[in-house]
């Protein structure tokens, strides 16, 4: 076999994994969620809360879209989660605080992901 033909293998439609919103919100939490569990260092521990930063500016931005589906009162306390997340990530960051919170709030959310069906994501 020539390499065009393992390159329409290996990238072909048959192989592209397609995702719901719902789905890919879960994978991206579940990931960061993990990188801030197992963060052995200042530098890791750095690294995945700034991730985690933007995953929460992300879905800040998202809900407060007046074109979001979701309804205003799940918006205003998942935007509210966003603000908690960057304060608590400050204090985490000046060894005031531990990642625990942070954990417990995307967990929560994997959870709340997991048990409704994907009807327009945040």
């Amino acid at each position: 076999m020539n390499l065009v033909e393992q390159a329409r293998r290996a990238y072909g439609p048959g192989n592209i994994a397609l995702r719901s919103g719902r789905s890919a919100e879960h994978q991206v939490i579940s990931d960061v969620t993990a990188r801030l569990q197992a963060a052995a260092s200042f530098a890791q521990c750095a690294a995945a809360l700034h991730d985690n930063r933007r995953l929460w500016t992300r879905l800040a931005a998202d809900v407060a879209d007046g074109a979001n589906g979701l309804p205003p009162a799940l918006r205003a306390r998942i935007f509210y989660l966003a603000e908690f997340t960057h304060h608590h990530s400050r204090r985490v960051l000046r060894g005031e605080a531990g990642i625990s919170a942070l954990v417990e709030i995307n967990t929560a959310v994997l959870r709340g992901l997991s048990s409704r069906p994907d009807e327009g994501a945040a």
